[in-house]
């Protein structure tokens, strides 16, 4: 069962974008001559400047499925408002059964989340912030659900802009 549920977490510098596999999933079917074993890996890449993505990559070797997942994740970038090294304001994200609140904090604060949100924050660039996940506890629901969150931040800038006002 330990095996089955390895989680290996590294940072692979690619260029400008720093790679992280938060998950790596060992699924076995059973076939006339045994078991035959598959791999899924869950790879976060972002620039640490308000890119992040997250992919999803499976194949019969460890190495090939997180150079799938990688590829996947650099497809699916999208661009994080930043105010300083926090967000700009609370915002909730959901993706099936899992559920994030991401909430800005003062610098010097940290990353305080758990591993899956941890390394979608830490690959955007954010580097204060206070997270709470509810519902499910697998990473991939949980990284899927953070990257929406993110998805719906605005700047005073942008909501300004969309209003046609100005905020004080």
């Amino acid at each position: 069962m330990a095996r089955e549920r390895r989680e290996k977490k590294s940072d692979r510098q690619q260029g400008e974008l720093s790679e992280n596999v938060v998950k790596i999933k060992r699924c076995s079917a059973v076939v006339k001559g045994g078991r035959r074993f598959s791999f899924a890996a869950l790879v976060v890449v972002g620039d640490n400047k308000g890119k992040v993505g997250q992919g999803y990559g499976k194949a019969n070797e460890v190495p090939p499925s997180v150079e799938k997942a990688r590829k996947a994740a650099m497809r699916n970038m999208v661009a994080v408002p930043m105010n300083g090294s926090t967000i700009p304001h609370t915002v909730k994200g959901r993706f099936g059964g899992a559920e994030v609140i991401l909430v800005p904090a003062a610098p010097g604060t940290g990353v305080i989340a758990g591993a899956a949100v941890k390394a979608v924050c830490e690959s955007a660039g954010i580097h204060d912030i206070l997270t709470k996940s509810f519902g499910s506890t697998n990473p991939v629901p949980l990284v899927k659900a953070t990257i929406e969150a993110l998805k719906k931040l605005r700047t005073k800038s942008d909501i300004e802009r969309l209003r046609g006002v100005t905020l004080s």
